[in-house]
């Protein structure tokens, strides 16, 4: 029998397992568009309610969250501060300054984290040749810092500042449970930090579409206007957020399995002459760097012509980033194809 395809491209390949597929077909339904769907309402009262907040809102895509909640925070000309390579600045498709009108002022964080001080050092004067600055964004995991974490006091430090300046504080928690898991800190603790946190169930939790954005109830009025405008809004949305449900009931604590994969991958990478560079392996993305030897086209077409998928991630960078579907079999494949 042929290997199966080790795909490591993303934590978004998985497949819904039974008993998600089940609470999927037996999910009670409504219309969301007109606000009765049970299922969708009981999904955002569960996020709403670990991080302490008063709404949420179900979205099909972490970008839609991200991008809705920019748009509700700030108005156009105004200024989003962000580390330079977020992935709402790099992956949502010039998103800021389609959707929001804003401009973009970037921090050369710490592997995608940045810092209170240089978020104040970057805050403009009350001066009409600025912008305002209006907003600051997180993301935790930071997905080009190889799933990098930020300090939980660092994260305080910067809710404070924007608290004090009177700025918004978004977090883009795209793989925030990665996060919760590998530092022990809770959705109790975090949500009070920010004013919105956006949430991912397609990506490590294993559901197959879906994000939420949580915050106060009258930003949550305002985001659901936007994702109308957006065409975000969905009818039976009920089967994909018992998915979701499912999801964050059963598959946060098995996120230490992908963590403990990936630093193994680590750990083999380091191995490799061909290896320049592993960026430090925190939670479910391995991100390393290639010697000039090899290009790093060749390299991925050498691994998918040996079962393996995995994405450039930049010059000579390549990701791969472990999941739920990622067994401890395929590792063992995994790790003789490396070594090879």
């Amino acid at each position: 029998m042929k290997n199966e395809v080790i795909d490591l491209r993303s934590d978004t390949v998985t497949r819904p397992v039974k008993g998600m597929l089940d609470a999927m077909q037996s999910a009670v339904v409504g219309d969301d568009v007109f606000g009765d769907d049970p299922t969708v309402i009981r999904l955002e009262m569960m996020v709403a309610g670990m991080f302490g907040k008063e709404a949420a809102l179900f979205c099909p895509s972490g970008t839609m969250t991200n991008q809705i909640a920019m748009k509700a925070h700030t108005k156009p000309g105004d200024e989003v501060i962000c580390d330079e390579s977020s992935h709402v600045y790099r992956y949502e498709g010039g998103g800021i300054g389609f959707n929001s009108g804003c401009s973009v002022r970037l921090i050369r964080g710490d592997r995608g984290r940045i810092t209170a001080r240089q978020v104040e050092a970057e805050i403009n004067p009350d001066d009409p040749h600025f912008p305002v600055s209006r907003l600051v964004v997180a993301e935790n995991t930071a997905n080009r810092g190889g799933g990098s974490c930020y300090d939980f006091q660092e994260l305080v430090n910067i809710s404070e500042i924007c608290k004090r300046t009177g700025l918004r504080f978004h977090l883009d928690g795209a793989r925030l449970f990665n996060a919760l898991v590998k530092t022990g800190r809770t959705t109790t603790e975090t949500g009070p930090l920010f004013d919105s946190v956006s949430i991912c169930l397609s990506k490590g939790l294993g559901a197959p579409v879906g994000s939420v954005l949580t915050g106060s109830s009258d930003f949550i009025r305002q985001a659901r206007r936007i994702r109308k405008a957006f065409g975000g809004g969905m009818r039976q949305a009920g089967y994909l957020a018992a998915a979701g449900i499912y999801a964050i009931e059963n598959n946060i604590n098995r996120l230490e399995e992908d963590h403990r994969k990936a630093l193994r991958i680590g750990e083999i990478l380091h191995k490799k002459d061909s290896v320049k560079e592993v960026l430090p392996v925190e939670t479910n993305i391995v991100v390393y760097r290639l010697n000039n030897e090899i290009k790093d086209t060749d390299y991925l077409e050498c691994l998918k012509e040996k079962g393996v998928l995995a994405i450039g991630f930049g010059p000579q960078t390549i990701r791969m980033v472990t999941h739920l579907d990622f067994t401890d079999n395929m590792l063992e494949r995994l790790e003789k194809i490396l070594l090879h």
